[in-house]
């Protein structure tokens, strides 16, 4: 039996990030990668734990994000969690940063993939969720899973 996957050129998802978060807006950035980061990311070893994009001098920069060591790359291996510069227009590295010190935003990433050989990440400008409201998710899809179920029954 074949394993399935969502998209061929997925590598990785930021499966918290709907969880803990309300994503408002989404955006697509290209990310610079040394040689053995791109080996592990081909071999799906990201993790994106407590990821951030970090704003400085005019670039942005993803933080927090897990790469782990490609196993054949000798010496020359890569620091697994060093600060990413994301490949974005300056207009659009602004108009994120802009929001996210204005309205008390936070810019995550959701998805990892490639794209015509490219490493590309999808960040999200995102609002945090209360605890309150996560619990009012869970209840709402309880709520349709028991509805479902008895529409199928039927």
């Amino acid at each position: 039996m074949k394993k399935k996957k969502t998209s061929p050129n997925l590598i990785a998802s930021n499966k918290q990030a709907r969880r803990l978060y309300d994503l408002l807006e989404t955006l697509e950035a290209g990310l610079s990668l040394t040689g053995s980061e791109v080996k592990s990311v081909r071999a799906s070893k990201v993790s994106f734990k407590d990821g951030y994009v970090e704003f400085g001098n005019g670039e942005a920069f993803l933080v927090g994000v897990h790469i782990a060591p490609y196993e054949n790359a000798g010496y020359a291996q890569h620091e697994p969690e060093r600060k990413r510069r994301l490949l974005m227009h300056r207009a659009e590295i602004d108009r994120l940063r802009t929001k996210a010190e204005q309205k008390g935003l936070t810019v995550i990433p959701t998805k990892m993939y490639f794209s015509h050989g490219k490493a590309k990440v999808e960040v999200a400008l995102a609002k945090g969720k209360k605890t309150f409201d996560r619990r009012d998710d869970l209840k709402q899809r309880d709520i349709d899973r028991d509805t479902a179920r008895q529409l199928a029954e039927r």
